[in-house]
């Protein structure tokens, strides 16, 4: 009787704390100060370790070091940098990718294979940064940390506790508030950080387009792909990126005022036509910043041999022109890659 005496003083001196912080039954003015950096590095880092014995690391050195060389180059724009970020690849053939608080973010190979180039990486992990930077799950799970936070510090384990906040946080998924402002992120660190700018549309059409995704991470928020594109299209046009990409159907076409190329209607490597302009649009963002950029520096790099013809800008791959594009276009190989050519060239490479 005198011990739960003593328990009830501590529980009902905790509970006088937080009616004068605010009431119980809202702690919003605390929430904030609940979890520390230190706990959430913690916490991120034990749930990093459970993941890592689940799945274990790919054994690829140069593929982990790419894949922390793209992270690291967006965490060096980020408004958050006090934190030890590590981007890792985790050995499961799933198509996903998770953040983890305290700044451990990981990809399956399945992504990898999935997104090969590493613009579309870039989309997909400035998206998890997003959600790093933010404190998006630190956020939820201080949310969370009503009763629950009296008694689990009290009567149990304050790391145990937190950890099992943080697991279910994450497999409960994002607001769509924090998914269109993860999104948003997602651009502006890929952008910022050099890479193409329609990396997070890059990243967003194709993982649209998967069948049987998993519940939780890059999935785990609510389905508005329409809403959620368009957010990043309107953000990207405050940014002035430019040529733009308009899409009607199955076609994509880059254009830029009265400018375009010839319309992309085929697939290419795992590219639908509306990725394919998003990439040739970017690359030509990208090539006319170079200095002293000319239109006369686009060549063409033939390998019929493959049914393609690449084209390039100072070594930057704008495109690549299919035997199947031709068949579309009803035009030689040759023909419709000189079209491309020549359009390219007619291009200034400024908004104006």
């Amino acid at each position: 009787m005198i011990v739960l005496l003593a328990i009830w003083r501590k529980v009902a001196g905790l509970l006088v704390c937080f009616a004068i912080l605010g009431g119980i039954g809202s702690l919003q003015v605390v929430e904030a100060g609940l979890i520390s950096t230190k706990d959430e590095i913690n916490i991120g880092r034990s749930v990093a370790n459970d993941l890592e014995k689940k799945y274990g690391l790919v054994e690829d050195a140069e593929l982990q070091d790419r894949v922390g060389r793209i992270g690291a180059s967006m965490v060096a724009v980020s408004d958050r940098k006090d934190l030890p970020y590590t981007f890792k690849v985790l050995k499961s053939k799933e198509v996903n990718a998770l953040a983890l608080p305290g700044g451990f973010i990981y990809v399956f190979q399945g992504l990898i294979d999935y997104m090969p180039s590493d613009d579309e990486l870039a989309g997909v992990l400035g998206h998890e940064l997003g959600h790093v930077v933010k404190r998006h799950t630190v956020r939820q799970m201080e949310k969370s940390m009503t009763m629950g936070i009296l008694f689990g510090f009290i009567f149990g384990d304050r790391g145990v506790f937190l950890q099992n906040l943080a697991y279910n946080a994450l497999m409960a998924g994002y607001s769509r508030e924090d998914e269109r402002e993860a999104d948003r992120l997602g651009f502006v660190h890929s952008n910022n950080a050099g890479y193409n700018p329609y990396s997070m549309l890059l990243a967003m059409q194709k993982l649209a387009d998967m069948e049987n995704k998993p519940s939780y991470g890059l999935f785990s928020s609510h389905p508005e792909p329409e809403t959620r594109v368009a957010l990043v299209k309107k953000t990207m046009g405050q940014a002035g990126i430019y040529p733009q990409v308009v899409i009607d159907g199955q076609t994509a076409r880059v254009t830029q005022g009265e400018w375009a190329l010839p319309p992309f209607r085929t697939s290419y490597d795992n590219y639908k036509p509306s990725c394919r302009a998003y990439f040739a649009a970017g690359s030509l963002y990208r090539a006319a910043g170079a200095t002293d950029f000319s239109a006369d520096r686009f060549v063409a790099d033939s390998d019929e041999g493959n049914g393609v013809i690449r084209i390039y800008y100072e070594g930057r791959l704008i495109t690549v022109v299919t035997q199947e594009d031709a068949n579309a276009a009803q035009l030689e190989l040759p023909a419709l890659a000189g079209l491309y050519l020549d359009n390219l060239r007619q291009w200034s490479g400024k908004t104006k």
